[in-house]
C-alpha cells in the first residue's frame, strides 16, 4: 500500500524556522507530485506548496511564497518543505499528499490520491 508519512512539526516562534519532511513509500517516487497542504480550526484545508517529480515544476500559494522552499530527494523517496519566517498565520496541521493530477488541478485537495497523517505547527507571537 501507498504510505506518507509527514513529521517535523513543532512550537516555534514567530520569525522562526521548522523542516517538515514526507517520507513516501510503496510507489514509484518520480511519477507522482506530492504536496503539503495545511488546515487550521475551522478552516478548510489549503494547499501551501507542490512538487511535481515527473517534471520538477513547483507551485507555492500566494501567503507563503518567498518564505516556504520545498523540495525532493528520490534516493531517500522524501520531500521537504523548509518553512522561515514563520508567523502564527502558519499555525496548522501540515498534510503530505500524492497523486498524478494534471498540473491545472494540482492545488485541489481532489487531485491527490494519497494522504498521511497531519504534523501540528504552532506559531507563537
Amino acid at each position: 500500500d501507498v504510505q506518507l508519512q509527514a513529521s517535523g512539526g513543532g512550537l516555534v516562534q514567530a520569525g522562526g524556522s521548522l523542516r517538515l519532511s514526507c517520507t513516501t513509500s510503496a510507489f514509484t517516487f518520480n511519477d507522482y507530485v506530492v504536496g503539503w497542504f495545511r488546515q487550521a480550526p475551522g478552516k478548510e484545508r489549503e494547499g501551501v506548496s507542490y512538487i511535481d517529480n515527473r517534471d520538477g515544476a513547483t507551485w507555492y500559494v500566494d501567503s507563503v511564497k518567498g518564505r516556504f522552499t520545498i523540495s525532493s530527494d528520490s534516493a531517500e523517496n522524501t520531500v521537504y518543505l523548509q518553512m522561515s519566517t514563520l508567523k502564527p498565520e502558519d499555525t496548522a496541521v501540515y498534510y503530505c499528499a500524492a497523486g498524478q493530477a494534471i498540473t491545472s488541478t494540482l492545488r485541489l485537495t481532489s487531485s491527490y490520491a494519497y494522504w498521511g497523517r497531519g504534523t501540528q505547527v504552532t506559531v507563537s507571537s
